[in-house]
């Protein structure tokens, strides 16, 4: 008897450590579960505390239109079709959709280029489908920071894509080709314009003259005014119908999937805009 106890006991202990072990192993899977949830929204959200950086800098920078106003102190032309009033922007996406996504953006901003190469695909699919328009404001935060000009270059040469009608392919090469924050290459006209034969018919010589003669640089300093009154805290600074959507909306995490959730969701009962393509 005391034997079959004894064996009885044994097998009780090993059926329990085998249970402890099973209850590990579906832990640890549950762990590299959550890992992978949250290396997937870091794609999109990793840089923020880049972000808040930038922003903190943006809030203490000062007498940047003094270092650019040799290239700046010319009259304000928008590009076709882009907002020259107290908020200039060039929008993307049919006019009529019943929602509207606004983006504060420095072409050198890490953190914009994570929003922008994180989401690119989704915001497309909402804007051709008539269910968002992007109103894009430029900003020059990075200059304001380095006394550089890239921000202001790029800029430019963002919106004379817009007179080509190639403003959006062109705002998506140059955040897939953004240099190191602190490597101001955008701020050589050349390396704009080399950027720009990665979009098909955009490098003309209409487009060349108007990068290299800083033909919308006013407007884009108009912009930056803009943004620096908004007192918003960094780039980028994303709304959807005015609320703040980046990092978060609420307790969600901008990720793909909560940005349709949340379009759906503003859209509910109301009919998709003409969509018209990204040019």
């Amino acid at each position: 008897m005391f034997v079959a106890a004894g064996v009885s006991d044994n097998r009780d202990a090993k059926r329990a450590a085998r249970d402890r072990l099973i209850q590990q192993r579906e832990q640890q899977k549950a762990g590299e579960r959550r890992r992978r949830q949250v290396i997937v929204a870091g794609a999109v959200v990793g840089v923020l505390g880049l972000a808040a950086v930038i922003g903190v800098i943006a809030a203490n920078a000062g007498g940047s239109d003094n270092a650019k106003s040799a290239s700046t102190s010319g009259p304000v032309v928008a590009p076709a079709g882009a907002d020259a009033k107290d908020k200039p922007a060039i929008p993307v996406g049919a006019a009529d959709a019943p929602s509207t996504l606004t983006v504060w953006e420095d072409f050198r901003c890490p953190a914009c280029a994570a929003f922008e190469n994180g989401l690119r695909s989704t915001i497309h699919e909402l804007e051709n489908s008539g269910q968002i328009r992007v109103q894009y404001h430029l900003v020059t935060l990075i200059d304001d920071k380095t006394r550089g000009g890239g921000s202001l270059h790029a800029a430019n040469a963002a919106a004379c894509a817009q007179d080509a009608g190639k403003f959006s392919a062109y705002h998506d090469v140059l955040y897939t080709n953004q240099p190191d924050e602190m490597n101001d290459a955008y701020a050589d006209n050349a390396k704009l314009l080399d950027l720009a034969k990665k979009v098909p018919g955009l490098d003309t010589p209409a487009f060349r003259s108007c990068v290299q003669n800083g033909t919308h640089n006013s407007w884009v300093v108009k912009s930056n005014q803009a943004f620096q009154a908004g007192k918003f805290s960094g780039t980028p600074t994303v709304q959807l119908n005015g609320e703040s959507i980046f990092p978060a909306k609420g307790n969600e995490q901008i990720t793909a999937a909560n940005l349709k959730k949340w379009v759906a969701q503003a859209n509910k009962g109301k009919p998709a805009g003409k969509a018209s393509p990204a040019s």
